[in-house]
């Protein structure tokens, strides 16, 4: 008999990383994932997910480094599986960010954990005559189209339960469960009444490249090139504070213009689809414990939300974050021996 009933709401690569983490590290747990949307129809289902990372003003940076390095050691385990093609992880090389001035920053804090990190020569910098300055390395992509049903799967098989249902509050979760696990991204305005959480909207189109062999990205933060799987993803839009899902043909055209310039062949690309989704932006993730009064008696609640674009690079190591809060919350649940 499974002792403990944990639900974990949302079902993106936040929450489907974290449901997994629980359930294979505690079986005396039930562990039941909960959400209206599953992929496809999640934001993350058009994350580009190639791995790197913003630094966040007030976490710990040694916090950030172990989230960004156990999120890659766990996907190039993956990407050097045989399960590599059913999860949709796969090692990409590419000139990651070049600039029109030289950062002040040369060698990001993730620099040490993605592979042969080095800084780009004056003739590879030639052939963008707009820029100064740029860092190439092999880093990995993970495609959550794939990914999400390879981890839903992972998941069920460990023993966890899915069910499809829009929660509206945590407190009618309360008599069902003894821990909450929260991973419901901008969901999380609503649910728990977070001011903080608000959306910048994303355009990417898919496109048929498939001799565009290497990633590239902008330091402007809204151009980028990442060949894929199936498709090359280019993009993008970065607009704070705007709900809307519609597609812009405006952004498409300066998509299409901005990446072209960039790799001049993709004049030649067909495209296949547009997508848009709300990135789930916070100052900082909120990975963290409370506990609230529910129905009349305290209820755990283990927050994990807020990681804007950064879900896919994070995801793994901010889940075994949240397992450890859970775990500290069951040793504070279990009765105490009596002196």
């Amino acid at each position: 008999m499974k002792s403990v009933r944990v639900v974990v709401v949302g079902a993106g690569v936040i929450g489907f990383s974290t449901a997994v983490c629980i359930v294979e590290a505690l079986p005396f747990c039930s562990v039941t994932l909960m959400a209206d949307k599953f992929s496809p129809d999640t934001t993350s289902d058009g994350a580009a997910g190639i791995l790197f990372a913003a630094q966040f003003p007030d976490i710990p940076l040694q916090r950030q480094r172990r989230w960004f390095k156990d999120s890659f050691d766990h996907l190039l385990a993956i990407a050097q599986s045989q399960c590599a093609p059913e999860a949709g992880v796969m090692l990409s090389s590419g000139y990651w960010q070049i600039f029109k001035e030289v950062p002040a920053v040369k060698k990001p804090f993730w620099s040490e954990f993605v592979i042969g990190f080095r800084l780009m020569t004056d003739v590879e910098l030639k052939r963008f005559p707009d820029h100064k300055f740029g860092q190439a390395f092999t880093t990995l992509k993970c495609e959550c189209s794939t990914y999400l049903p390879w981890l839903e799967k992972r998941f069920r098989k460990a023993g966890g339960q899915v069910e499809q249902r829009k929660v509206n509050n945590l407190q009618e979760l309360s008599n069902s469960f003894d821990i909450i696990v929260n991973c419901s991204g901008l969901g999380s305005k609503v649910l728990v009444g977070d001011t903080q959480v608000y959306p910048v909207r994303g355009q990417v189109l898919k496109v048929e490249a498939p001799w565009v062999q290497h990633f590239i990205r902008d330091g402007d933060a809204t151009t980028y090139i990442y060949p894929g799987i199936r498709s090359v993803t280019i993009g993008g839009t970065r607009q704070e504070g705007d709900w809307r899902l519609q597609v812009d043909d405006r952004d498409t055209k300066g998509i299409l213009e901005r990446c072209r310039r960039l790799e001049p062949s993709l004049n030649k690309a067909k495209i296949l689809s547009e997508w848009v989704g709300l990135r789930p932006s916070r100052k900082n993730p909120r990975v963290e414990r409370e506990v609230v009064e529910m129905q009349g008696r305290p209820v755990p609640v283990v927050h994990n939300y807020g990681h804007g674009g950064w879900g896919v690079t994070l995801a793994w190591g901010t889940a075994l974050d949240t397992l450890g809060l859970v775990k500290q919350s069951l040793h504070e649940m279990a009765p105490q021996p009596k002196l």
